[in-house]
């Protein structure tokens, strides 16, 4: 496994090894001690997995008191995935990085504890499942508006609107936004 630097220290891109023949392919997506050997130790308590169709947009969401880390991956399609630093002490705050993340390549990102997280479907049937560090809970999830201006993500829209939920259309500013210290 390659384990690739990012803008953002914190944030990590996992290339595993891939293992591939006329039958198709095998990877090893988590192994607690190679990724501890590479310096990311985590423990996962819950797996999530999102179906979205070709220009939704979700998030860009964390968690407040509980946050969680994502170990994050495209099995089928690909997307967009962006990461925002909402670390108020940080001398990156509200500075934003993406990565286009496909079945294709087959890598994984480490979005850690501190960074609002979110991704836009570039393909229909884009499948993305990810390993949290903590369970979710709806009461302490915060959301940062998609569009914020402040932050200027560019999202491949190609003069569309993606489609997104009330709550991800209603999300706060960043400079509004309740953030980490």
């Amino acid at each position: 496994m390659k384990v690739i630097d990012t803008p953002f220290a914190e944030v990590k891109l996992i290339e595993p090894q891939v293992f591939g023949d006329e039958r198709g392919f095998f990877l090893e997506s988590w192994n607690r001690q190679a990724f501890a050997d590479a310096g990311l130790d985590f423990d996962f308590v819950q797996d999530n997995h999102s179906r979205s169709s070709k220009g939704v947009l979700r998030g860009l969401h964390y968690q407040i008191v509980r946050p969680q880390g994502k170990l994050v991956r495209v099995i089928s399609g690909r997307a967009l995935d962006v990461v925002v630093d909402v670390r108020r002490s940080s001398p990156d705050f509200g500075k934003w990085a993406s990565f286009e993340l496909s079945a294709d390549i087959k890598q994984l990102l480490w979005v850690p504890p501190g960074f609002a997280h979110g991704f836009m479907a570039l393909d229909d049937q884009t499948d993305f499942i990810y390993k949290c560090t903590d369970f979710y809970s709806p009461e302490l999830e915060r959301s940062v508006l998609w569009s914020d201006p402040a932050i200027g993500i560019s999202w491949p829209l190609n003069g569309t609107s993606p489609l997104v939920s009330s709550k991800d259309a209603n999300g706060d500013f960043l400079v509004q936004a309740e953030g980490y210290p």
